[in-house]
This record gives C-alpha cells, sequence and structure tokens, in this order.
C-alpha cells in the first residue's frame, strides 16, 4: 500500500483517508459533516427505493387474479406477463450495468424508478393480456437497473463497511414484499366477485366482437376500483422516493466527473473474470433454489405430504417469513461477521435442512422445521455474496449486471424445469432434490470462488495496479479541493 501513496503529501494522505470519494453519481464530495450527510442520506433513500421494489414486485402475486379478470383470461393462461418481466429485468441489468459506468447514479435510479411509476398507475388501466405483459416488462426493466445500480452503490458509499448496509438493502426489498399481501388485501381488499366479473366480461365481449377495436377495449378504467388504488398507492410512494433520488443530482456543488474511484477500486482479483463467472453460477443455483422452494412448497405439501390447504398456506408463511425476519438480524449480524463466514453460515444451513427435507419427506413435523431453518438460512446468501466479491476486486456496474444476470436466468430456469420433471415424476420429490442438489453446488462453489480470488497477483499486475491506485489518490485530491 505504501506505493500507492508516493505521489501524495501527508496532508494528501490524510485528506483522502477522511473522505473517500465515489464513482460519477459520487463526486459530490465534501469535507466533514456534509459528506457524512450526504452518504447516509443516500443509504436511507436506497433502502426506500428497495423498499417500494420489493412491494412492486410482491403486489402482483395478490393481485395476479383481480388482472386476470380485468383482461378477460383465466389465471392459468396468463403466466407470460411473469415471463416479460423476467426478460425485461433481464435487460435492465444489462442496460443498468453499462449506463451506469457512463452517466450519473442519481439520474439513472430517479429515470427507472420513473418507468416503475409509470406501470404502476397504468397497470390496472390495461384490458388487453398484451398491453399488461408489457407494462410487467416495462417494470421488471426498472427493477433490472435498480437491483444493479443500488447494489453497486452501496459499495461505492461504504465500501469495506458496506456489509451491514447491503444487508439492509436487501432486507427493505424482503420487507416491501411481505408487506405487499397485506397492503393489496387488507388495506384496500376486493370489490368484485371472480365468478360475476368473468360472467360479465364474457357477456361484453360478445356484444362488442367487431373488427374495428375502440379505445376502451384496451385501455379503460377498471370496474374493481379497489385494484387501481392499491396500484396507485404504490405509485405514488416510488414517486415520492423519487424525488429523494433525484436530489443529489441536482446539489449545486456535486461533481460529475468520471475521473475519480475511491482508492480501493484500483483493487482486483488475479482472476477477475473467472472470479466472475463462479458468482454467476453461484447466484444461478441460489436464487433458482429460494424461488422454487418458494413457489412449489404450497402444492408440494398438500400432493406429497397430505397437508391440507390452510396448513400448507401456513408453512409458505413460515418460509418467506423466516426469510424475511433473518434479513432483518442479518444487518447485526453483518457488522462483526466477515460475509465470508455468513456465506459459509448460510450454505450449512441450506445444506442441512435440504439434506433433512429429502431424508424425511413424509414428516409434516420435518417439513415445518426444515422449512423454517431453510427460509433463515437462504436470507443472507445473496447481500454477502456481494459484500463478499468486493473484499477481492472491485465491481462496477457491467460486473454487477453480469452477476445478477445469472440470477435472473436462475429465476427464470429452475422453476420451469422443476415443474416440468415434478409433472413426469409425480411419486418422487422432485423440488425437494432441485433444492438439495442446488445447495451442493453452492456449498462446493464458495470454496473454489474462495480460492480464486485470494491467489496473489504477479509482478506485472501488482504493478499495474499500484500505478493506478497512485493516479486515483492524486485525482481524488483535486476533486477534494474543488469540492472545498
Amino acid at each position: 500500500m505504501g506505493s500507492r501513496g508516493s505521489g501524495a503529501t501527508s496532508v494528501e494522505q490524510h485528506l483522502l483517508q477522511t473522505e473517500t470519494p465515489g464513482k460519477n453519481g459520487l463526486q459530490a464530495v465534501s469535507s466533514g459533516k456534509v459528506g457524512r450527510t450526504l452518504r447516509w442520506f443516500t443509504t436511507v433513500v436506497l433502502n426506500a427505493a428497495f423498499l417500494g421494489m420489493g412491494v412492486s414486485a410482491a403486489v402482483l402475486g395478490p393481485t395476479f387474479p383481480d388482472l386476470a379478470r380485468n383482461v378477460n383470461r383465466n389465471v392459468s393462461s396468463l403466466s407470460e406477463i411473469f415471463v416479460g418481466r423476467a426478460l425485461g429485468y433481464l435487460c435492465g441489468s444489462v442496460v443498468g450495468g453499462v449506463l451506469f459506468d457512463c452517466m450519473n447514479h442519481f439520474l439513472l435510479l430517479g429515470l427507472s424508478n420513473l418507468l416503475t411509476i409509470a406501470s404502476l398507475y397504468l397497470t390496472p388501466f390495461c384490458k388487453t393480456a398484451a398491453l399488461l405483459t408489457t407494462m410487467m416488462s416495462v417494470t421488471g426493466v426498472s427493477f433490472g437497473v435498480l437491483d444493479t445500480g443500488g447494489n453497486v452503490l452501496i459499495l461505492d458509499l461504504w465500501g469495506d463497511k458496506g456489509a451491514p448496509h447491503m444487508q439492509a438493502l436487501h432486507f427493505s426489498f424482503a420487507l416491501g414484499a411481505f408487506l405487499a399481501p397485506l397492503l393489496a388485501k387488507l388495506a384496500w381488499g376486493t370489490t368484485a366477485s371472480a365468478q360475476n366479473y368473468t360472467e360479465h366480461q364474457s357477456d361484453r365481449s360478445a356484444l362488442n366482437q367487431s373488427f374495428e377495436a375502440t379505445l376502451d377495449s384496451v385501455f379503460a378504467v377498471p370496474d374493481d376500483k379497489n385494484l387501481l388504488w392499491t396500484y396507485a398507492s404504490i405509485g405514488t410512494y416510488v414517486l415520492v422516493v423519487s424525488v429523494f433520488l433525484f436530489a443529489p443530482f441536482f446539489k449545486k456543488n456535486s461533481k460529475q466527473k468520471k475521473s475519480a474511484a475511491s482508492a480501493q477500486g484500483a483493487r482486483r482479483a488475479k482472476y477477475h473474470r473467472a472470479l466472475l463467472c463462479l458468482l454467476f453460477l453461484f447466484f444461478f443455483f441460489y436464487v433458482g433454489a429460494e424461488v422454487t422452494y418458494g413457489s412449489f412448497v404450497f402444492s408440494f405439501a398438500i400432493t406429497h405430504v397430505g397437508m391440507e390447504e390452510s396448513k400448507a398456506a401456513g408453512l409458505n408463511s413460515i418460509f418467506w417469513g423466516t426469510f424475511a425476519a433473518c434479513r432483518g438480524l442479518a444487518i447485526f449480524f453483518a457488522t462483526f461477521l466477515q460475509p465470508g463466514t455468513m456465506i459459509v453460515l448460510c450454505n450449512i444451513g441450506s445444506l442441512a435442512s435440504c439434506f433433512f427435507l429429502v431424508l424425511f419427506d413424509k414428516s409434516p413435523l420435518c417439513l415445518w422445521i426444515a422449512t423454517s431453518v431453510y427460509g433463515a438460512s437462504m436470507a443472507a446468501t445473496f447481500p454477502s455474496s456481494i459484500s463478499w466479491i468486493e473484499q477481492y476486486t472491485s465491481i462496477n456496474g457491467k460486473s454487477a449486471a453480469f452477476i445478477l444476470i445469472g440470477a435472473a436466468l436462475g429465476l427464470m430456469a429452475t422453476p420451469a424445469l422443476s415443474g416440468i420433471l415434478q409433472g413426469h415424476y409425480p411419486d418422487l420429490p422432485v423440488v425437494l432434490y432441485t433444492c438439495l442438489g442446488s445447495a451442493v453446488l453452492t456449498t462446493v462453489l464458495f470454496p473454489v470462488m474462495y480460492k480464486v480470488a485470494t491467489l496473489p497477483l504477479d509482478q506485472k499486475q501488482e504493478k499495474s495496479i499500484n500505478s493506478e491506485g497512485q493516479k486515483t489518490l492524486l485525482s481524488s485530491f483535486r476533486l477534494i479541493k474543488e469540492a472545498k
């Protein structure tokens, strides 16, 4: 580290230790209390944005039947909206990763939130499946941009001290997902009967069959006003958060220069790309297993274990409840545990719970206990993995987009494949086998990632990084003087 400061005076080094300017949108560097206040303000706003993303993503579940009635379709024939949102997320992750490295961070995240707002306000008005799928795709794009940018921005803001804040960010998303059903069904409820509404729509379709489509048949006020108020209230919350996201962009003394990165930005593993590819696979298996179990545990408990629907619903709730609760607890654990330690503990818990699920797949008691442990074990893995990799190699927008694409592909592919196999082999607990296989693979992958991450650099790489670090220190010092 000594060579990195060789081009700066002792005064310059002191200033650089007290202030760590970030990238692009983080160039609103200032000394003392103002800089700390801006950093905490940005962190709080990002958590609020992820809370809104969690609510926006999860509200689709409880309102899905209402939206299906709105477009005169059966729930079973409207699965394309999930595919549309997943594809939108993929595109948003790629586009967001590219743009995050070349434009103001706050502007990009604020614009992505505007897409969320537009889709939330317009979704209840959609009267065709194609238009509804389009809105879901737009929402997916905004989620991809915000997810990519938010994770990178937290790393830029806090560096090596960012583990608790990363856990808080993802807890905010889980909390939003937990609150969504309460908002959709308890706060607003539903007014239209599914049977009456379907019959009304069928009669309307029979009377209005003509070649010339009217605007009302494509885009109109929904008959269920509570559906409208549910989406409008979420959209209004996201709108308020967007105002605060744009605030740092319009800050008068904000610097929009691209040249300064923090001194830790020069950190790069010997096999940087190989490490990213391994994390890509890690997230593919982890997220795939998480979504697969959360999606199929209800039907599995009924068909394979013979539970009643009410108890199966409780089993589903306890999985996501322990998941959200332990993400909250992980904020405190991350203050004294290293990210790598938390990943190992999570992997052990996931592997043990999946093993007992497979071994005692017919036991209701084991299903309750192991499901609780599995949900708790899955909670901290994702944010801990992002904090962990930042300790060994720098993560920019493109890198974050790449590893999040792995998560998105796992989200799409694993549940679909598990559902197909379960249909072909109804007597086997395919869902449990999928989760156990994923737990084994993630447990094996992490030591491999650690080995790759800790390989020593050769002399050429060290010289290149030291040179880059020295230039970073000097450019950071110039920015601090300009901010003053």
